[in-house]
C-alpha cells in the first residue's frame, strides 16, 4: 500500500490512514488494545464507527473530487499486545444521507 494521507479529520471525525493499494482507495483503521480484557480490537470497529469512518471517507471522496466508480476499501489494522493483523474489506460502505 502506498500511504496518502494520515489522520485525516473533518467535523465528522477521523481516518487513520488513506492509502492506494492497486486500483483500490483504502480507508483504514487503526486500533489497539493492551490485553482482551474489555474486548479485542475489531471488536471495537462496531457499526457506529463503521457508520462514521464511512461518513469521513465520503467527505474525503468529495473534497478529493475522487471519481465515483473509483474502488474504495475498508481495512482495519487491529494490534493487540504486540501482535499485529490487517483484516481486508472489513466491512462495507454505509452509506450516509446529508451529514458531514
Amino acid at each position: 500500500m502506498q500511504i496518502l494521507e494520515r489522520n485525516f479529520r473533518c467535523r465528522s471525525g477521523e481516518i487513520d490512514i488513506i492509502a492506494r493499494d492497486g486500483d483500490y482507495l483504502v480507508f483504514v483503521e487503526v486500533k489497539y488494545r493492551r490485553n482482551s480484557d474489555k474486548g479485542g480490537p475489531f471488536a471495537a470497529v462496531g457499526v457506529q464507527k463503521q457508520r462514521k469512518i464511512c461518513r469521513v471517507a465520503d467527505y474525503y471522496r468529495y473534497t478529493r473530487h475522487v471519481a465515483g466508480n473509483q474502488k474504495i476499501r475498508y481495512d482495519v489494522v487491529a494490534i493487540l499486545d504486540d501482535s499485529v493483523r490487517l483484516l481486508k474489506n472489513a466491512f462495507y460502505h454505509i452509506s450516509a444521507v446529508g451529514s458531514w
